[in-house]
C-alpha cells in the first residue's frame, strides 16, 4: 500500500522546483497522488478495510488543501501540476 523508497525519489526528482527541493507543494501533491493510487486499488480487494478507507480519506483532503493553497498562491503552478498528474478538479 506505502510507496517504495526508490519511487518516492523519483517523484521527488521529477516534482522538484529546485535542488534538494521535498517540501515544495509539488512534491508533496505527487506523493500523496502516489499513496492515494496505491490504496484506492487495495481498497477495490478489500473493500471491508475501513481504517484503511479513513487514512484514504485523510490523504485526499490533505491532498485537496494543498491544491488550494497552491491555487490561492499561484494559479500557473497549479494549473501545470494537475495536467502532470491529470487530476480533475
Amino acid at each position: 500500500m506505502s510507496i517504495s523508497a526508490e519511487r518516492k525519489e523519483a517523484l521527488i526528482k521529477e516534482y522538484a522546483t529546485k535542488e534538494g527541493d521535498t517540501g515544495s507543494p509539488e512534491v508533496q501533491v505527487a506523493v500523496l497522488s502516489e499513496r492515494i493510487k496505491n490504496l484506492t486499488e487495495h481498497l477495490s480487494s478489500h473493500n471491508k478495510d475501513f481504517h484503511s478507507r479513513r487514512g484514504l480519506l485523510m490523504m485526499v483532503g490533505q491532498r485537496r488543501r494543498l491544491l488550494e493553497y497552491l491555487k490561492s498562491r499561484n494559479t500557473g503552478r497549479y494549473e501545470k501540476l494537475i495536467d502532470r498528474l491529470e487530476l480533475r478538479r
